[in-house]
């Protein structure tokens, strides 16, 4: 399987912007449709983007649709997940994952093969 580490959370004001990258080693990216969910304190993982394998199909969840681009750098073996417009309700743990084999993501957490271990933020108001 493959291994992901998530980074680049943190503090930011309300209207602020944040890029979350996941990193991926052990396994070649380009095997693996990439989605990002969040979980805010007390509520269950909100599945919020998805990448295809090939990167050419994208999806966005109501919360977060015009506000957030996904992306990734096979080369780079890293997807991101670039954020803009930040609310306090945004505040959650981010969360990287991989589902191998397919073409397109997933919606849902079981489908996935690997997670990382989250990245915090947190958007003061």
């Amino acid at each position: 399987q493959v291994q992901l580490v998530e980074s680049g959370g943190g503090l930011v004001q309300a209207g602020g912007s944040l890029r979350l990258s996941c990193a991926a080693s052990g396994r070649a990216l380009s095997d693996y449709a990439m989605g990002w969910f969040r979980q805010a304190p007390g509520k269950e993982y909100e599945f919020l983007a998805g990448i295809s394998r090939s990167g050419d199909i994208t999806y966005y969840a109501n919360p977060v649709k015009g506000r957030a681009t996904i992306y990734r750098n096979d080369a780079k073996s890293t997807v991101y997940l670039h954020m803009t417009s930040l609310k306090p309700e945004d505040t959650a743990i981010y969360y990287c994952a991989a589902v191998g084999g397919v073409e397109m993501y997933a919606f849902t957490r079981p489908e996935y093969d690997s997670w990382g271990q989250g990245t915090q933020v947190t958007v003061s108001s």
